[in-house]
């Protein structure tokens, strides 16, 4: 059972991503191997604890048994039987007859390696995602020295190949078995698996090729973009190992609930009260959309929830050369109080109209309802 942190060993966080795991073994494994430490003995000791934690963090599995229980275990089945081959299992020996396919994985990605993506989440109104706007955004990524344009070489100097693995990025190493010889395949511990060695590190990013980097970017908005719509920044991603391109920014856009309209798709939506009158007699109004206030003819007798369609006041569309619909839906408001000449009319028009109007208690109208016709 270890008695020392992998996690410290590594100098990461227990949240680190598997990049930043290999990123920092590779950087720990150049600066105290063996053959370029002063100290041979002390570097000794203190490469093997490193190769012994990054052998357990960046094999998922491992990591997960460590995180839970403090320790690996190793994993040999009772009565298995280890063929020579000391606390490996199944999967070792298969590594050992096949070759480490993920040591061969990773020779193979020793030249140029493109960047990971980023995200950042920008939340907007719905009068910017109709009309257009731009945001001004800060964050942080890993960009590429500029000093030695990824290479994390001093400028001037060459970067040669190992001579350990002479430029593979790995070793082989052959023993005997009881099955007979067995060769092997492994990252090669000088280089860390880049497959070169740098004699003059990069004085600004340390030999890393990379820099942590505040970034600000003004990212257009165009008009008619829809909740979750995404824009992409090609090159403004993290950068690229061993002067591989960067990746892309992605910026994805939600759209903040709106206290008048509503919105599905292109069209709009909005409701407008109305006074009694104006449903009555009929009128011109004035309604608000995104576009601005926009005129609206009622009919006569125009009833309460009833929606109406303004053809080409809704949303711009992103790829579309017309714009939506806006949708208005009227509701007759009753006024509260009357003055005693709005009773008076309305006594009259309901006199009119043939309703009588009477003065019944709550048991009159109890009665008129049960009376038999």
């Amino acid at each position: 059972m270890p008695t020392t942190d992998y996690y410290e060993i590594l100098g990461v966080s227990r949240e680190a991503s598997g990049d930043e795991i290999k990123q920092a073994y590779r950087a720990l494994a150049r600066r105290h191997h063996p053959d370029v430490a002063e100290d041979k003995s002390k570097a000794e000791h203190h490469f093997k604890e490193i190769n012994e934690a990054y052998e357990v963090l960046s094999d998922p599995k491992k990591r997960s048994q460590y995180d839970r229980f403090g320790y690996v275990g190793n994993g040999a089945s009772a009565g298995a039987g280890d063929f020579g081959f000391g606390a490996a299992g199944f999967g070792d020996i298969f590594d050992v007859f096949f070759g480490n396919a993920r040591g061969a994985a990773q020779t193979r990605r020793a030249g140029p390696e493109r960047g990971s993506d980023l995200r950042y989440d920008v939340e907007i109104t719905l009068e910017e995602a109709f009309h257009g706007t731009s945001r001004e955004i800060v964050f942080d990524r890993q960009a590429q020295c500029e000093t030695c344009n990824g290479s994390g070489a001093r400028p001037g100097t060459i970067i040669v190949p190992c001579e350990r693995c002479g430029g593979s990025g790995a070793v082989r190493a052959a023993r005997q078995t009881p099955l007979g010889q067995i060769v092997t395949q492994t990252t090669c511990p000088r280089c860390a698996g880049e497959g070169h060695t740098i004699a003059q590190p990069c004085e600004t990013c340390a030999g890393r090729g990379r820099l942590q980097q505040e970034t600000r970017l003004t990212v257009n908005v165009p008009p008619g973009v829809d909740d979750g719509s995404r824009i992409r920044i090609a090159g403004k991603g993290e950068g690229g190992a061993r002067g591989g391109p960067s990746g892309d920014l992605y910026v994805y856009l939600s759209i903040a609930a709106h206290r008048v309209f509503k919105r599905e798709g292109r069209d709009t939506y909005v409701d407008v009260p109305i006074s009694f009158t104006e449903a009555a007699l009929g009128s011109t109004i004035e309604v608000p959309s995104l576009g601005g206030d926009v005129e609206l003819t009622l009919a006569p007798g125009t009833q309460s929830a009833a929606t109406f369609r303004l053809r080409g006041h809704g949303m711009p569309g992103l790829r579309a050369a017309h714009r939506g619909d806006h949708h208005v839906t009227v509701h007759v408001i009753v006024p509260a109080k009357l003055n005693k000449r709005q009773r008076n009319l309305l006594e009259e028009y309901a006199r009119a109209g043939g309703d009588a109007i009477e003065e019944r208690t709550f048991f009159d109208r109890v009665k008129d309802a049960f009376r038999p016709e």
